[in-house]
């Protein structure tokens, strides 16, 4: 019985520290609204066509807004922004209504996302754009109809969320540095 007992502890505490930051603990991502204000630009999210971001951290109730994917992204990537980053959402162009509309609960986790890069379509703010599907289906579809290539989340080259024009530069994907979703 005390053998039993000394089992059921060790598991208990085994699972406890067993958190690896896997979905499961990730929160719920937020609804867009109206309230929601780009991070980088100050404007409001809702004002602008294509892809949005939210980067949920545990030092803040209320998510980082962008006005574009790639800005999210980008996020991840400045040295002076937030480490304590427990989740990041990009809207799911695959069941956004339009380019124009991209939804305001079609989030998805942006580390099972397919971004497709170098396209014809800009974001909201006229730069480069990292679109992103829930599906590789969408996301091929999408480079069919307007050019570019499908990466994953890993895979976005740091150069082309970055740069001023999302195109120069490295064109190989880095590692996010101290960026561990959790």
């Amino acid at each position: 019985m005390t053998l039993r007992i000394l089992c059921m502890i060790v598991v208990l505490v085994l699972a406890g520290c067993n958190r690896d930051g896997s979905d499961t603990d990730m929160p719920p991502p937020a609804t867009l609204n109206s309230e929601a204000m780009g991070v980088f630009c100050g404007m409001n999210v809702l004002e602008h066509p294509g892809p949005k971001g939210q980067i949920i951290t545990k030092s803040r109730i209320d998510p980082y807004w962008f006005t574009s994917a790639r800005d999210a992204v980008a996020f991840t990537l400045m040295p002076d922004q937030p480490r304590d980053i427990r989740a990041i959402y990009v809207s799911d162009m695959a069941r956004a209504p339009s380019w124009e509309e991209p939804g305001a609960t079609n989030w998805i986790a942006a580390k099972t996302a397919f971004f497709v890069i170098e396209s014809r379509k800009q974001s909201g703010m006229g730069a480069a754009e990292a679109v992103p599907f829930g599906n590789r289906a969408a996301a091929d579809a999408f480079v069919a109809a307007n050019g570019g290539k499908v990466v994953t989340f890993a895979e976005i080259p740091s150069a082309y969320v970055l740069g001023s024009d999302g195109a120069a530069g490295d064109q190989t994907g880095h590692e996010r540095p101290g960026v561990r979703i959790n």
